[in-house]
């Protein structure tokens, strides 16, 4: 994505590219999920979680320790339910874009 291009941070408008990203990506799971026909025993933790994801996009540039927190509770909530896999691993690349270069 971003960092094919060699870019690390870039603002459309005055919102951080990675910001709107991850702000997207949180809302097509949050939808995804709520009309989502099953119920299974973790979907609460996943739904409070995204809710958090979902704030923390709110107020700017997120810590990333919250974000791999809560990516790592949305997946052990979800993720064993195949129907929500793409948004999810959309949800984790949008993280992603908030990590410094590898090998730090």
């Amino acid at each position: 994505m971003l960092r094919s291009l060699g870019q690390r941070h870039v603002a459309l408008g005055d919102e951080d590219v990675r910001v709107a990203a991850l702000r997207g990506a949180v809302a097509r799971l949050r939808r995804r999920l709520a009309v989502h026909p099953a119920e299974f025993s973790d979907r609460a933790i996943a739904e409070e979680e995204l809710a958090d994801l979902a704030a923390l996009t709110a107020r700017g540039v997120p810590d990333v320790r919250l974000l791999h927190r809560s990516l790592l509770l949305v997946a052990g909530a979800i993720g064993s339910v195949s129907a929500l896999s793409s948004e999810l691993t959309e949800v984790r690349l949008a993280v992603e874009l908030f990590e410094g270069p590898r090998g730090r």
